[in-house]
């Protein structure tokens, strides 16, 4: 994956990923994920950041349709609100 100027590098990633893990729900996972957190998040700074429409998103980032669906399922949940004012 390119970097963009709105993507974590690892030292901020390893905070937000503790983060992540503590605000995110526990489900059951009956399959494995196919994206992980870090691009998923990376994505959706990259459309904050850029005002783009979720659709406009590079194809380097997972489908806009997931990203966004995992955008409202964390905005619904607060997790977006926790992480933002870091």
């Amino acid at each position: 994956m390119s970097s963009y100027s709105s993507s974590l590098n690892d030292a901020e990633w390893a905070v937000v990923e503790i983060l992540l893990n503590e605000l995110l729900p526990k489900k059951k996972q009956t399959c494995p994920q196919k994206w992980g957190y870090r691009l998923l998040f990376d994505a959706m700074l990259y459309q904050l950041k850029n005002g783009c429409n979720w659709a406009e998103l590079p194809k380097d980032f997972p489908p806009y349709s997931t990203v966004y669906w995992h955008y409202k399922q964390w905005r619904a949940t607060g997790v977006i609100d926790k992480l933002m004012p870091l």
